[in-house]
């Protein structure tokens, strides 16, 4: 059965995006289940820790998103027809989880925690972003989230006359593997906590480098986009970090 790009559905005799809806029942049910994990955690941060990481992640990620979003397209961005809804409605996820980890970083800094918080919100978020890039696929080309045209196998028809690479799926199934992967990892139980959210953002932002090379975008520097940047700069964060994580371990 073909699928019409962008997919809807009717409420109360409206016309509903499905995407919008995906976005919102995958945060809730993340934030479900980060409660969930929280419950069943030994580690209990304190009440002013906690509400610190989570203003500083929300912040972060709100700015992040919409800032990295519109700098995706510099050309948009600075031209005469550029408007605040336009600023409003650009996001990317890249910049939500960049600008998130500084917004922790500055609000652990500023309570004085200094071990890692990070553990607990990784597999919340990959649920989160799992269901958020179903909403994207059955969006088809009618945001940003979608790939160049192709004529290899993976091929498909996303609303317009060109066969694209289907970028939404290409991220879900790296999701779902990586979630495996963290899973076999965390049985391990050798490594200090933070070391699980390390590895999921040095992967997802390696992923995200390579992707946006079938996505279209605005070269910025050589023939790299503006998240292909943010990416360079997260992976040699997470290298560093990694790096050092290992040889505290090996002493």
């Amino acid at each position: 059965m073909p699928i019409y790009f962008p997919v809807t559905f009717e409420l109360f005799g409206n016309e509903i995006l499905l995407h919008p809806v995906l976005e919102s029942v995958g945060i809730f049910l993340a934030m479900r289940y980060y409660f969930y994990l929280k419950r069943k955690s030994k580690e209990k941060l304190p009440l002013n820790v906690s509400l610190a990481v989570l203003i500083g992640a929300t912040a972060g990620a709100l700015i992040g998103s919409k800032i990295i979003g519109n700098l995706e397209k510099p050309s948009v961005l600075f031209s005469h027809d550029f408007n605040f809804v336009r600023f409003w409605t650009n996001n990317t996820i890249v910049g939500g989880l960049a600008f998130g980890l500084i917004g922790v970083e500055l609000a652990k800094k500023i309570v004085g925690h200094k071990e890692s918080t990070g553990d607990l919100i990784v597999y919340p978020l990959l649920l989160a972003m799992i269901i958020g890039r179903i909403g994207c696929f059955f969006t088809g080309i009618y945001e940003e989230t979608y790939g160049l045209p192709t004529d290899s196998i993976f091929g498909m028809h996303l609303g317009d006359q060109y066969l694209r690479h289907p970028v939404a799926l290409y991220e879900i199934a790296f999701l779902l593997f990586l979630w495996f992967e963290l899973k076999m990892i965390e049985g391990k139980n050798k490594y200090p906590s933070g070391f699980l959210f390390q590895i999921f953002m040095l992967s997802y932002f390696c992923f995200r480098f390579f992707l946006d090379f079938v996505k279209p975008r605005e070269e910025v520097i050589g023939n790299f986009g503006t998240i292909q940047i943010v990416c360079l700069l997260v992976i040699l964060y997470y290298i560093y970090n990694i790096n050092k994580t290992i040889q505290k371990r090996s002493k």
